[in-house]
């Protein structure tokens, strides 16, 4: 029989125990500098925007005909040559950086300090640029690579593993990126432990709180789109939600396929040629992607947080194909292999959706639902590309300060996320798994096999946690 425990005798043994504390300390500081480097990011890539748009409403438009492919094959050339770790999102590297088995060197490919710093300039840079990528992801691999070198500094007996250290980084990365701490926990238990084991969810917590006050301080406690008028939602809205959840749910299965094929180097003419020229290939990329921009007047430009703000005040000024031109935009801007993320431009896309569907409803109801329905398509979109529900709908909620809409955010996710599951397999886990492959470590397990019906192992994934 378990016996109850000792209050004084636990407390004497925590006073005694000095390298515990100091182990504990270590962990607080270097949660500190992971909000710190997020909030360095934030910074960085706001500037570096800035002065592409200085550039861009220079009244000479054009002259991004030839800086963003400039600018775009040098990132890659830069990416290639020195750091070819700080690719892409940095959430597929965290994945595989959790991977048990791996040496530290081999975890050091995904995550370090290095890469950190590096993943901050050159997704600084793809700003700078004006490509369609987000902070968001790339914030997830920062913060775990700055939570990942404290593990040095630990003592034998620590009992802190790297992998509530990888864990608790990439949970603050998103928490101090949305200023959304409910979405941080979240992502760390869906899409990167799988579970939350009760010896880390102390360090986790503490990462996210710590890595969130520095953003607080910085940008103030405010909702990333502010906060939204809503309704009360009848039964008028059932028809123009549910066509949002399932456009949101196939075509974000499709971006999910594209970019895996895109991405893992599917053999096709087109990824025959990346691999030979891949400066040329980001060049070219980087022209179509400006060609796009000036076509919809730059909205497509940078993540699409600007215009996700108007449409949801009822001020967009974008054109009725900025859904297609701004998915075509964001696939290119991965495909070119700059290091970027896709959270934003996947929140603009699912924006898109629903204002669209929004004027297509028509009537006097339309304007009184916008903004629910462009919610509703924003957390649509990302849980159909993710295949994280959860994280999805909590992200949009924080960022909109949408408690009413919680149900029917909820609802939205879950069902766009089903959808593109008949469609793709999940993206981050098929990512990470090629980058294992890419660099002869083993394999994780194949995420076409967590594809299947509910269980009480998973309650709502869809998919039962994979062992770590």
């Amino acid at each position: 029989m378990q016996r109850e425990p000792d209050f004084l005798d636990n407390l004497r043994s925590e006073l005694r125990d000095g390298r515990r504390w100091l182990d504990r300390s270590i962990v607080l500081a270097y949660a500190v500098a992971a909000g710190l480097s997020v909030v360095v990011f934030t910074m960085l890539a706001e500037w570096a925007f800035g002065v592409f748009e200085r550039i861009f409403h220079s009244g000479h438009g054009w002259a991004v005909l030839l800086w963003t492919p400039a600018v775009t094959a040098a990132v890659v050339w830069a990416t290639r040559r020195w750091v070819p770790g700080a690719s892409g999102s940095g959430i597929p590297q965290v994945i595989a950086a959790l991977e048990p088995g791996l040496t530290e060197p081999q975890r050091g490919r995904f995550v370090s300090l290095r890469l950190s710093a590096a993943k901050i300039l050159l997704s600084s840079a793809g700003f700078m640029a004006g490509l369609s990528i987000g902070r968001e992801g790339p914030s997830v691999q920062v913060a775990a690579g700055v939570m990942h070198h404290a593990r040095r500094w630990f003592g034998p007996r620590s009992g802190i593993t790297a992998h509530a250290l990888l864990v608790a980084g990439g949970a603050a990365g998103i928490a101090a990126a949305f200023n959304a701490p409910l979405a941080g926990v979240v992502f760390a238990i869906e899409e990167l432990s799988r579970k939350l084991e009760s010896r880390s969810s102390g360090l986790i917590i503490a990462a996210i709180v710590l890595a969130g006050l520095m953003g607080v301080s910085a940008f103030g406690n405010l909702s990333y789109f502010g906060r939204i008028q809503v309704p009360r939602l009848g039964w008028e809205a059932l028809l123009p939600g549910l066509a949002v959840s399932l456009a949101c749910g196939v075509l974000g299965g499709l971006f999910a396929k594209l970019m895996a094929a895109s991405l893992t180097g599917s053999p096709d003419r087109f990824n025959r040629w990346r691999a030979r020229w891949p400066v040329r290939f980001a060049a070219a990329g980087g022209l179509a992607i400006a060609v796009i921009g000036l076509v919809t007047g730059g909205a497509t430009f940078g993540a699409g947080s600007e215009a996700v703000k108007h449409m949801l005040a009822g001020q967009a000024d974008v054109p009725a194909f900025y859904v297609t031109l701004k998915f075509i935009a964001t696939w290119l801007s991965a495909w070119v292999g700059v290091p970027g993320g896709i959270f934003a431009p996947s929140l603009s896309i699912g924006a898109g959706v629903g204002h669209n569907v929004a004027l297509l409803a028509g009537g006097d109801i339309a304007p009184s639902i916008a903004p629910a329905l462009i919610a509703m398509g924003m957390a649509a979109f990302l849980a159909a590309v993710t295949q994280a529900p959860l994280t999805a709908f909590i992200i949009v909620m924080e960022m909109v300060d949408g408690h009413a809409l919680v149900l029917s955010l909820m609802a939205s996710a879950m069902l766009a996320s089903l959808v593109s599951r008949m469609l793709a397999r999940p993206l981050y886990e098929t990512l990470a798994a090629s980058m294992l492959s890419a660099a002869h470590l083993p394999d994780p397990p194949d995420p076409a096999a967590s594809v299947q019906p509910e269980s009480a192992d998973a309650p709502g994934s869809g998919r039962p946690p994979p062992a770590r």
